[in-house]
């Protein structure tokens, strides 16, 4: 049955011609179209002056609330009446409380803690003492260098540091035991004697222990014993220049003398000539082990060692020295050395420790080792030493002031002070009342910020809904929202990532670059928390819309956090407040703050997929999930309609192009264009792609264009109802009806007019064969429609030059421009001209030539 359409007259008027009727009704309806156009205007205006309006009470209120229910009377301004206690009451003294709290806190004793790195340092100056000290002892070889029960210590020490004289004498002695006793006893004249008998000796044969005294050496071919038994005596130390020694009066002389005598007696003349062979070998390495002593140019060391002191201890008591002088570092350095510490307090518990630890003859050695390293080691620990101090001032109890009925709180014109208004106010004498002044030029600021938000916002003509400016005012008003509850820890990262994410990046920035001038006139914040925060709120406004992941995302947060942490701690710095003492509470600050960026981050992540759902909002990485084509729409879409789905591939390809060239948003376009037909899994078979060759409905069956017009518009209604029922975002909703815009059915309709000539019973109308619209509203759904309607065009081309595909197509955009399809589209005719382009080139790249491949000949047997 085929479909009629009778004219009735517009004003009832029978007399009217159809044609004058049905252009008074198109006129009609335009002019309707104009009017809802001008209401809707008009109530777009009214709705965004009440947004407006809510976004300056809103942020005025927050930002400015200690503004509200402000004291009338203030410190320092005169009372304007005399006022009295109404009733007898006990106040609180805030003033005299605080001035002994304060006292209190002066004189908390500071708690004080070990400095880790100091120590490290003392004991590192320590060992490297000891180590020289142990150097120079390698160098005078081993000690005692003879066996202790037949040669004391002492006596070994002094062979082998004794002067050249007396070593000279003491050989001189062994010698001429006999002979030369009555000559050695010595007196006044024996050192005389003994210079005379030096002089008999050669001094060309004389052997010197230092190379820089004389350049004579001992014979090789002659060895000691033989050169002693030959009467020539060797000077193993400096050739007898020096003043003569008296010898009388030297105990360590006389007790090394006897000793060796002794031995001489008990061994042999051999095994006494042996001894001092080997003790002219432990002189000479001994006079270098001095030599290295004595050119010594660091003063810390050259003022711990001596001679004495390091080279007169035997070998087991210098190991048992250092393992004490450890302990005893290790111990004295654990208890802590304080700032100030008197040096002779610091020297008695030297002594002591080195007296439990170090061997008797080795303690002088250890405590100048010790003093010459110890030093303060003891710090403050500002952590507790606060603790304490706050400990310190709650003990204090407040100071309770009776004031009795009738007494005078203040006389009129007198200067309110810190405890009239205390009193008053705990009368409630004080009235209060809202600082309406600073409050008016708050919302004059606030009213301004938000107008260089829309300015940007124009300037970079995005289209905002209202639920959109609602919801960038709930972020906004959560910074000082939080500062307001007390907490210098606010949202900057988490309204950056989220405005950053959700709209473009430069909205974002500005937001946070806003609040960066307003928060100082109206809220007490530190400028470096403010400008840590405001900098890590920039930087995830940046780069938020730039990832693809939510994994990176959390790598953002994460960045973000370092960044807040980083910057509050370089301005930290820069003021040096990380100086002396208080580095500890600076690090620890800037860790929170970091914490802090992080766990807003967090928030915000948690945050963003609820807030996409309610405020009807696409990211990047929403829109990446959405064309994934494994989600259920689009597999039902690959399965039961796989011509359209073909179709839809290659559409997003060229569309995606397109907006890649232009600028536009390519993930919308994308997601966009995989959901724009959805609508035809309705009927599959009632769209010639998805026919697959077999016969056609429409010819076959309906032969009805008025009907097969429906089934081809009904994609279109039939798509939202399914995205509706899948919860798509309405971005992307709006692919489906605005790819086909308003545009004309002409297949159907070229059928219906064939009709109407036919019978001219049948009335044409072309809003049958027209799409409801409405017409591309953004540039990415007239990209999607133009890719749409070029894709059938291009797939049809077989051998087509590039030239005659780019004549084809400028006319198909031609006709979709001046069927003002484009109007609302923001899309210029130079793009228009740029998109035929680029569908081109994407088409050659789809259908570039391949090579021919020779046919194979069939075999024999084939």
């Amino acid at each position: 049955m085929k479909k009629q359409r009778f004219f009735k007259s517009f004003d009832n008027n029978e007399h009217q011609k159809p044609e004058i009727a049905l252009r008074t009704m198109a006129k009609t309806l335009r002019i309707r179209r104009g009017m809802d156009a001008v209401c809707l205007g008009w109530v777009h205006s009214r709705r965004s002056s009440v947004v407006l309006a809510i976004a300056v009470v809103s942020l005025t209120g927050v930002m400015g609330h200690k503004l509200y229910n402000q004291p009338q009377l203030a410190v320092g301004t005169p009372a304007p009446e005399t006022m009295k206690a109404p009733y007898t009451a006990s106040i609180k003294d805030q003033e005299e409380t605080e001035t002994q709290r304060q006292e209190a806190s002066r004189t908390s004793i500071p708690v004080l803690m070990v400095d880790v790195q100091r120590t490290e340092r003392i004991n590192r100056n320590l060992q490297q003492l000891l180590d020289e000290g142990q150097k120079i002892r390698t160098t005078a070889g081993v000690f005692p260098f003879f066996d202790t029960s037949v040669v004391s210590i002492p006596t070994q020490h002094y062979l082998r540091s004794c002067s050249a004289s007396e070593w000279k004498t003491l050989l001189i002695t062994l010698k001429n035991t006999g002979e030369e006793k009555s000559n050695l006893s010595l007196g006044r004249n024996g050192n005389k004697q003994l210079g005379n008998i030096a002089q008999k000796l050669p001094t060309a044969e004389y052997f010197p222990l230092f190379p820089s005294a004389t350049g004579s050496v001992i014979p090789e071919q002659q060895s000691l014993p033989n050169f002693l038994n030959s009467g020539n005596v060797p000077l193993f130390l400096y050739p007898l220049d020096e003043k003569p020694v008296n010898i009388a009066e030297n105990t360590d002389f006389i007790q090394a003398v006897a000793e060796l005598k002794a031995y001489r007696a008990t061994t042999s003349e051999q095994n006494l000539d042996s001894l001092i062979v080997q003790t002219s070998q432990v002189r000479q390495v001994y006079s270098q082990a001095r030599i290295q002593l004595l050119g010594i140019d660091k003063p810390n060391i050259k003022k711990v060692y001596s001679e004495i002191s390091l080279l007169k201890l035997s070998d087991q008591d210098w190991g048992e020295a250092q393992k004490g002088v450890r302990q005893s570092a290790n111990r004295i350095l654990a208890q802590g050395i304080p700032q100030g510490l008197p040096l002779n307090i610091l020297q008695n518990a030297v002594s002591l420790q080195v007296q439990e630890f170090v061997p008797k003859n080795a303690e002088p050695l250890a405590i100048d080792l010790l003093l010459t390293v110890l030093q303060p080691n003891l710090k403050n620990d500002d952590e507790q030493t606060q603790q304490q101090i706050q400990q310190a001032s709650d003990r204090v109890p407040p100071v309770m002031v009776e004031v009795r009925q009738g007494d005078v709180i203040v006389y009129k014109g007198e200067d309110i002070t810190r405890w009239h208004f205390d009193v008053l106010e705990h009368y409630q004498l004080i009235t209060r009342k809202n600082n309406w002044r600073q409050l008016a030029k708050l919302a004059g600021i606030v009213t301004i910020a938000i107008g260089v938000f829309v300015l940007v916002e124009r300037q970079m003509k995005c289209k905002l809904r209202q639920r959109d400016y609602l919801l960038i005012l709930l972020l906004t008003l959560s910074i000082p929202g939080v500062l307001a509850v007390g907490l210098p820890y606010t949202s900057w990262s988490a309204v950056g990532l989220l405005l950053g994410s959700f709209y473009a990046p430069a909205l974002g920035t500005t937001v946070v670059g806003l609040l960066l001038l307003i928060l100082p006139t109206t809220v007490e914040i530190s400028m470096i928390a403010l400008l840590a925060g405001g900098t890590a709120g920039i930087l995830g406004s940046s780069m938020a819309q730039k990832l693809r992941s939510r994994e990176e995302l959390a790598l953002l947060g994460a960045a973000i956090a370092l960044t807040q942490g980083g910057i509050y701690l370089m301005m930290k710095l820069l003021i040096g407040a990380a100086f002396g003492g208080g580095w500890y509470i600076v690090l620890q600050e800037s860790g929170l703050f970091a914490l802090s960026g992080l766990a807003w981050s967090i928030v915000a992540l948690g945050l963003s997929p609820y807030l996409e759902k309610v405020f009807d909002l696409v990211t990047p990485i929403r829109l990446a999930e959405l064309s994934n084509p494994n989600r259920p729409l689009l597999k039902r879409l690959a399965t039961e309609t796989p011509g359209t789905f073909q179709h839809t591939l290659l559409v997003a390809s060229l569309a995606e192009a397109a907006a890649k060239k232009l600028g536009c948003n390519v993930e919308l376009v994308r997601a966009g264009t995989l959901y724009h037909d959805i609508g035809k899994m309705h009927d599959p078979l009632g769209f010639i792609e998805n026919q697959m060759g077999g016969p056609n409905k429409h010819e076959t069956e309906i032969q009805d264009p008025w009907k097969s017009a429906e089934i081809i518009k009904k994609h279109v209604t039939e798509g939202l109802v399914m995205a509706q029922r899948h919860l798509l975002p309405t971005a992307i909703q709006a692919f489906i009806p605005e790819h086909q815009g308003t545009m004309l059915i002409a297949y159907f309709y070229h059928q219906a007019q064939q009709m109407s000539q036919e019978n001219p019973n049948l009335i044409l109308d072309d809003a049958d064969f027209r799409y409801d619209g409405p017409i591309p509203q953004s540039r990415e759904t007239a990209i999607v429609m133009l890719a749409d309607s070029c894709e059938a065009a291009l797939r049809s081309l077989k051998d087509a030059t590039p030239e005659k595909a780019l004549a084809m197509l400028n006319n198909i955009l031609r006709a979709k421009w001046q069927e003002n399809q484009m109007v609302d589209s923001g899309l210029t005719r130079q793009e228009m001209s740029e998109i035929s382009q680029i569908f081109v080139d994407v088409w050659q790249q789809f259908h570039h030539k391949r090579i021919a491949y020779p046919k194979m000949k069939a075999g024999k047997n084939g």
